[in-house]
C-alpha cells in the first residue's frame, strides 16, 4: 500500500476557501482564523513563505487576540492531557518526550511548574517541544522562563508557537 500523498503548494494555492482552512486552520492549535487570514496572501512559493505570512498575521493581531492565540495551547501534561482532548499533533509532540505517561512525582512536578506560570502570566508555558531532546531541558526551561516579566514570555510563547507551527507545516506538507 502506497503512503497517502500529503499536500504540496500547488493544492494551497489552488484550494478554495474551505479546503484551505480544512488544511491549514489546525497548524495553530485551534486557531483557524490565522489560515483565513493568509488566504488572500497566495500563491505561496514555499513553505517558509507561508509559514511567514501567517506568522506576520498573528505579530498584526492585536494584544487580544494574542493572548487568546496563546491561551488555546494546553499546559505540558495538563488538564487537556488527563482528559485525552488534546489536538493529534499537541498529543505526539507531548508523547515524543514523555509528557503523557510521567510517574506521580514527575506529574507533581510538572503540574507545580504549570501552576506557577499560569499564576504569574495567565496562559501556559509554551515550549517547542521539537527543540528539545529531553524532558528535564524542557522542565529547565520551564523552570527559567517563571522568572522573566510579563512582556518577555508573551513575545517568548509567540516565538515558540512559531517553532511549533513551522514544525506542524512541514509535517503536513512534507517538507523540513
Amino acid at each position: 500500500m502506497r503512503p497517502a500523498r500529503r499536500p504540496g503548494l500547488e493544492l494551497v494555492n489552488s484550494a478554495d476557501r474551505s479546503e484551505f482552512i480544512a488544511l491549514l486552520g489546525g497548524v495553530f492549535e485551534n486557531t483557524p482564523w490565522i489560515a483565513e487570514a493568509v488566504l488572500a496572501c497566495r500563491p505561496f512559493r514555499s513553505i517558509e513563505e507561508l509559514h511567514r505570512a501567517m506568522m506576520q498575521c498573528v505579530h498584526d493581531a492585536p494584544p487580544s487576540r494574542q493572548l487568546a492565540l496563546i491561551r488555546t495551547h494546553p499546559e505540558l501534561a495538563g488538564r487537556e492531557a488527563a482528559a485525552g482532548v488534546l489536538t493529534s499533533d499537541s498529543t505526539s509532540e507531548q508523547d515524543r518526550l514523555g509528557f503523557l505517561a510521567l510517574t506521580r512525582s514527575e506529574l507533581e512536578e510538572i503540574s507545580e511548574l504549570n501552576r506557577r506560570y499560569r499564576d504569574k502570566f495567565g496562559f501556559p508555558c509554551i515550549v517547542a517541544l521539537r527543540q528539545h531532546e529531553t524532558r528535564e531541558s524542557v522542565i529547565a526551561e520551564m523552570t527559567r522562563r517563571i522568572g522573566n516579566g510579563a512582556g518577555t514570555e508573551i513575545a517568548n510563547a509567540l516565538q515558540q508557537i512559531g517553532h511549533i507551527t513551522r514544525g506542524r507545516l512541514a509535517k503536513i506538507m512534507g517538507g523540513t
